[in-house]
């Protein structure tokens, strides 16, 4: 093989570890916001757990994070739980900073 074979490999490796990362991080951060959001509706235990993994699926629905916006945004009415949009974008945001803390985390030990 030839160096500019071996860069190439090489990029190509790193863009598949970077997409399986990013990957992990967004169903993690999908999982953190379930959590989060069955706390807020008064969800524990198994039932909390389920809500997070229903949360992980609405985020298969389209591109993006709306899709999981529009799950939370929509339980919460439901609900009746008190969060603005901005409170719901701004967790969203948070939990992908969380996921990312984590998985980095993780990957060191």
């Amino acid at each position: 093989m030839t160096t500019f074979e071996d860069r190439e490999k090489g990029f190509e490796r790193k863009f598949a570890h970077d997409e399986e990362l990013k990957f992990r991080a967004t169903a993690r951060r999908n999982r953190l916001i379930g959590l989060w959001a069955a706390e807020k509706m008064g969800l524990t235990g198994d039932e909390a757990q389920a809500y997070a993994r229903e949360v992980i699926k609405a985020d298969l629905a389209e591109p993006g994070d709306e899709d999981v916006f529009r799950k939370v945004r929509a339980d919460f009415d439901a609900k009746g739980v008190d969060q603005s949009d901005h409170q719901i974008r701004r967790i969203i945001g948070e939990m992908m900073a969380e996921a990312v803390r984590q998985i980095e985390s993780e990957a060191k030990a």
